[in-house]
């Protein structure tokens, strides 16, 4: 069964700031790696490189090195499911409307299977009509969350099951 670790909002500035132990003990087992911006800086991305394959988009907070590397949405097919991935705007108040907004300027979203977004760095897993909408918070950065996460995606015949990791 196909496994994909989510993260955004990691905001690591220097080359000495680390991802928790956790979160990089679970790319061990990875298919593939999914991040939702806010790197902040281009270090981070190679790092995640060494794991293994890597989705991402860039974020609001991340340097203009980033921008010009990654786009601000990407949709994607990875072992027959189809994934809208952006990094959001905005206060976490009506954050999903304007994820599903923007992506639906970019693709038809009901061929989408899943969406994975971050931003507001508060973990958030639910559903609209069949469309898993996930955002895993931040395995570094509190900010408004309770504690620090990322998400767990295993894929199968019978769909997709999210799973928020708390770190």
């Amino acid at each position: 069964m196909p496994r994909i670790i989510v993260i955004s909002d990691t905001h690591l500035r220097r080359q000495e700031d680390k991802l928790p132990k956790a979160l990089v003990e679970s790319f061990k087992d990875a298919d593939l790696i999914v991040h939702c911006g806010d790197f902040e800086e281009l270090f981070v991305l190679e790092t995640l490189k060494e794991y293994g394959e890597v989705r991402a988009v860039h974020g609001n907070m991340d340097s203009a090195e980033l921008k010009e590397t990654l786009p601000a949405v990407s949709v994607f097919d990875f072992e027959g499911f189809r994934f809208g991935v952006t990094h959001g705007t905005g206060p976490p108040l009506g954050l999903e409307r304007r994820v599903v907004s923007l992506l639906k300027k970019h693709c038809d979203i009901e061929d989408l299977d899943a969406i994975l977004y971050g931003h507001s760095h508060i973990p958030k897993k639910s559903e609209q009509k069949g469309l898993l909408l996930l955002n895993p918070g931040s395995p570094t950065d509190k900010r408004y969350a309770p504690f620090n996460s990322f998400g767990v995606l295993r894929l199968s015949r019978s769909g997709i099951a999210a799973e928020i990791v708390k770190i």
